[in-house]
């Protein structure tokens, strides 16, 4: 089979495999469609958040079918389209394990959910990021059609905060320096989508000077974190989504006693996959257009180097077609 690896640090290559064998526990996913994240790069690169070896196979934003089950799992079959969670205990998978960008690649049945029927293999891949701003808005609470959202930063994040808020009613407001992102946010469900610069006056013209009721950071750049208690109505609702480590900048802490606002930071996505599918089901929100780039497998390096260019690239993704030999 053929695998996207890091065989060490900066030395991606498409290797050629044996089909992993599987135990009893366990069952073997044909990939179908596979993400490149930022984390990827950072993992190609030698500085990913947590302990790792090389050669790992990368690929945790996935979707796939189910080709083979060991003897004691019940819970799948084969041909079962399927979605799988990245962070397993102390494993993280495509990252200290290997993950899905090959062919076919082993998983555990507690990784897995079922992809439903109505949700292709793109938006299957695209479940990972999404649960991400999916619980985010959960942690905000009671997001609704009378709440005006603001979402600071419209990288794969703050684009799927998007689609997610629009889905539950809320005007939502986009706000992003890139006129190529901007409008994949139109696209994706958000009413408005400004430039930085013009935010303050649009927001005060649109809420005639009450502000955001929700206020989303995706950007993880510290003077638009700090911004976002401005921009802020009274008693709103601030989550902070976007990552960033060390950095500073002035920031207004005033603002949350003055205002009375209810501030939540969120990280992944922990137990919230099966609604995050059930919300993608019932709302029926189409997420491709996040996927500007679309590689086979044999050109998985291609994938990689457009994920060097957020410029023109929010998401690349790896297809993948290949049938277990009989």
């Amino acid at each position: 089979m053929k695998a996207l690896r890091f065989a060490e640090q900066d030395v991606p290559r498409i290797d050629e495999l044996p089909i992993p064998a599987i135990g009893a526990d366990e069952v073997l996913v044909a990939a179908r469609s596979v993400g490149v994240c930022h984390s990827d790069i950072d993992l190609l690169e030698g500085r990913y958040i947590i302990p790792f070896e090389y050669p790992i196979i990368p690929g945790h934003e996935w979707s796939g079918e189910v080709v083979a089950v060991g003897s004691r799992v019940h819970d799948f079959a084969a041909g079962d389209r399927v979605v799988g969670e990245c962070v397993i205990g102390e494993d993280h998978f495509g990252f200290s394990i290997s993950g899905a960008a090959a062919e076919f690649f082993v998983a555990r049945p507690e990784w897995l959910h079922t992809l439903p029927a109505s949700v292709s293999y793109t938006n299957g891949a695209l479940v990972e990021p999404f649960s991400v701003a999916y619980y985010a808005l959960m942690r905000v609470g009671n997001v609704n059609a009378s709440d005006t959202l603001v979402v600071l930063g419209a990288g794969p994040i703050g684009l799927a905060v998007t689609a997610a808020s629009a889905a539950l009613g809320a005007v939502t407001i986009v706000v992003e320096p890139s006129p190529e992102r901007r409008d994949a946010a139109l696209r994706l469900g958000a009413r408005h989508a400004v430039h930085p610069d013009d935010i303050v006056e649009f927001l005060n013209e649109q809420t005639d000077g009450r502000g955001a009721d929700v206020v989303v950071e995706a950007s993880g750049r510290p003077a638009v974190m700090a911004q976002a208690l401005e921009l802020a109505a009274f008693r709103g609702r601030v989550a902070y989504i976007g990552i960033d480590v060390g950095r500073e900048a002035p920031a207004k802490l005033g603002l949350i006693q003055s205002k009375e606002l209810k501030i939540t930071g969120s990280v992944g996505s922990p137990g919230v996959w099966p609604e995050t599918l059930r919300f993608l089901a019932h709302t029926g929100i189409d997420l491709s257009p996040l996927v500007t780039q679309r590689f086979g497998v044999d050109d998985a390096l291609g994938a990689l180097e457009a994920a060097h260019h957020p410029a023109t690239t929010i998401k690349a993704h790896i297809e993948f077609d290949a049938v277990l030999p009989a």
